[in-house]
């Protein structure tokens, strides 16, 4: 099983912090985010591939080319052409199964080993009245059969998208959807693979997103809740 981490953005929303550090090596007691991640990862998972870009230096030279036991490769996303545009980046180191991670928030372990159990499927966490994250909508079965963007009307609680998925290399048989006149989505490709293969919605258990740089005080107190 190879497990792919997204960690190649700018981290725009982090700055001024983001300007000589890579979003995924701010530290969280002393550790970068993104060793967190690669800790999370559940022992089937022997491949990591890193996608990287801004300050991607800084994160080669941190885990080098095998961390704890695990191969670690490096793509480096020339263009920052999004989700969709990274894992398509990544299409000749892949072998057929994969995670895809971002780098920098907090997942529990269980709920990755959770995702394994499935063909494809996608990470969701339930919140109230969301703004900032595409809400999923599931059919009897508990499939993936929509995904809802510019939920500024939504109200009450609702499964949201957390950026983590499990495919296999049936995802590239897809035409790589735009989002935007640079980028392309990686969920909403994979809505394209929805309506051929089923793809489950896992309920996490935890979840935590760093956005901006007041989650850092926040993930010092929650860190323990994922260890």
């Amino acid at each position: 099983m190879q497990a792919v981490i997204l960690a190649a953005g700018k981290g725009t929303r982090m700055r001024p912090l983001t300007y000589d550090i890579p979003k995924a090596m701010l530290l969280v007691k002393g550790k970068p985010v993104l060793e967190y991640t690669i800790d999370f990862l559940p022992e089937e998972v022997n491949e990591i591939i890193i996608v990287i870009n801004h300050l991607g230096d800084q994160i080669k030279n941190y885990f080098g080319n095998k961390w704890k036991g695990r191969k670690i490769k490096y793509v480096v996303q020339e263009k920052l052409n999004g989700t969709g545009g990274a894992v398509h980046a990544c299409r000749q180191l892949l072998l057929d199964n994969f995670l895809v991670i971002n780098g920098d928030d907090f997942y529990h372990r269980k709920d990755f080993k959770k995702m394994l159990d499935n063909d494809l499927s996608v990470l969701a966490f339930e919140i109230e009245n969301p703004k900032r994250f595409g809400v999923l909508k599931m059919d009897e079965q508990g499939n993936l059969v929509d995904i809802i963007e510019n939920k500024t009307g939504l109200a009450g609680k609702h499964l949201i998208n957390t950026g983590t998925y499990k495919l296999n290399k049936k995802f590239f048989d897809y035409k790589l959807v735009p989002i935007s006149e640079t980028e392309f989505g990686l969920p909403q490709t994979m809505m394209q693979m929805a309506k051929d293969f089923p793809v489950k919605i896992v309920k996490t258990t935890e979840w935590f997103p760093l956005g901006f740089p007041e989650d850092l005080i926040k993930a010092e107190e929650v860190i323990d809740k994922f260890i």
